[in-house]
């Protein structure tokens, strides 16, 4: 069997290669497992002057985590082997936030969840032309985790909510306008801009040598659209402002009607979670969010809407979730608030360059 992740030092660079390209490079414990070392390793290794990582195949850099394998073991009653996995991903999450060398990645095709760990916390992250980016937690009974509580509310505009909201699909041009891309490169290019990493280039230089610069990307024209209407501090007055522009008949009604329609198909408790998850993470630095969110994935993996919503999605392929609440109003603050209560064992994580 080919190995899920290839570990190489190629001239100056430690080179990471996410390498199940039939499961669109979906993360699982064991690949967290050989990462996490390796990056100790090439932290401190003076012949390694920065780190790529990139995913195999065409399709995707990584797809997310291995939920479905996550959801089976729930549903087994393994809930503290699911959580693990979370675990784990999130001390490797916040490593990458702390490394202490040029952090490069190639995103050419999907990164949703996972692969959106694995990418945003580094400082360089450089879109491809068949880069598509989306966080579709609230879709699945889950939430924007591996440190979006951090990234998505620091995106100008409320632009991280709208996505964390809506599952919104985006490209190479709308991330780069709202950062979540520094760079972005024709998927020619790719294979240069490796090589000149490797041959130890000065990686701005490198960057500046193989990148261009995208056009404003299909959101442009609803931007202050978005940032007034994902402004709103509560989730009803998001509705409201939606409901009006969808009936209003102007520039921004389609918009407005395709949102409500995604956020109205995601689980309830999911959409007030992100809510409040947004709200603290907007304060909180990346290490706090990673304690945040294992607390809060704890309480997820014991209840409902994420088994549900697997199962909906991935596993009957339905479609037809049953939330349970099925409706906002249903939904107890105190059920979402005890979320983000403390747990027994909180996340410990590594010094940063440890």
């Amino acid at each position: 069997m080919e190995p899920e992740v290839l570990l190489e030092t190629r001239g100056e660079a430690g080179v990471i290669t996410l390498n199940r390209p039939k499961a669109l490079n979906a993360l699982n414990l064991d690949m967290v497992r050989e990462i996490l070392p390796q990056l100790r390793i090439w932290a401190k290794d003076p012949a390694v002057t920065r780190v790529i990582i990139k995913g195999a195949g065409e399709r995707a850099f990584c797809a997310g985590g291995d939920v479905r394998a996550l959801h089976d073991l729930g549903r087994a009653g393994h809930v503290d082997q699911a959580v693990q996995f979370w675990r784990e991903e999130y001390v490797l999450n916040a490593y990458i936030g702390s490394f202490p060398k040029p952090y490069i990645s190639l995103i050419d095709g999907i990164c949703m969840g996972g692969g959106f760990g694995l990418s945003a916390h580094g400082q360089y992250r450089v879109a491809g032309d068949r880069y598509m980016f989306a966080m579709p937690e609230v879709n699945i009974g889950l939430f924007p985790d591996v440190g979006g509580s951090h990234v998505l509310p620091r995106l100008p505009g409320a632009f991280g909510l709208f996505l964390a909201l809506t599952a919104t699909r985006i490209h190479a041009a709308e991330a780069h306008a709202c950062g979540l891309a520094t760079h972005v490169a024709h998927t020619a290019a790719f294979p240069a801009l490796e090589e000149a990493l490797c041959s130890g280039m000065d990686v701005e230089t490198a960057l500046a040598e193989h990148c261009i610069v995208p056009g404003d990307g299909a959101f442009a024209a609803h931007l202050d659209f978005i940032a007034e209407t994902f402004g709103e501090k509560s989730l009803p007055a998001i509705f409201s402002r939606l409901e009006d522009a969808a009936g209003a008949g102007g520039a921004h009604a389609e918009f407005a009607a395709t949102c409500l329609k995604a956020m109205r198909a995601a689980s309830p408790t999911s959409l007030l979670l992100v809510m409040e998850q947004m709200r603290q993470g907007a304060q909180k630095n990346l290490d706090d969010c990673m304690r945040m969110e294992l607390r809060m994935v704890s309480r997820v993996a014991a209840g409902n809407d994420f088994y549900e919503g697997v199962r909906a999605v991935l596993v009957d392929k339905d479609n037809k979730p049953q939330w349970k609440p099925a409706r906002l109003e249903d939904v107890n603050p105190a059920d979402i608030a005890h979320h983000f209560d403390p747990i027994p064992e909180e996340l410990q994580l590594l010094a940063p360059g440890a």
